[in-house]
């Protein structure tokens, strides 16, 4: 309560979200940080972000795109754009693994019909 309230930055622009996972993101930050609006180049942290409001855009983030990024990704890539590409490779990565097991578990079932 002692710390000072987080201001937008002045002298930066507001870019919106571009395309699906920066808008869900966005609105994931915009509810976690109660803040209005959530552009590209918002910075998790300068929006008001601590480690508690971490921790819970942690589990809305695997609520709502099935991935759990490890907490030092959100320092790492702390900018909504960046946040939301490691996002979107993290879903990529564990589609293209799922669909593997998909693959052997056909490939198996092939087998035995055999």
């Amino acid at each position: 309560k002692a710390l000072p309230a987080p201001q937008a930055d002045a002298g930066r622009p507001h870019e919106p979200p571009r395309g699906e996972t920066e808008t869900a993101l966005a609105a994931l930050w915009a509810e976690t940080l109660a803040v209005e609006r959530v552009g590209r180049d918002d910075n998790f942290f300068e929006l008001g972000g601590h480690s508690l409001a971490l921790m819970k855009l942690q589990m809305k983030v695997q609520r709502r795109f099935g991935v759990q990024l490890p907490l030092r990704a959100y320092f790492e890539s702390p900018t909504l754009a960046d946040a939301a590409a490691r996002v979107q490779r993290e879903s990529e990565a564990l589609a293209a693994a799922q669909g593997a097991d998909l693959d052997r578990m056909a490939a198996l079932l092939d087998t035995w019909e055999n």
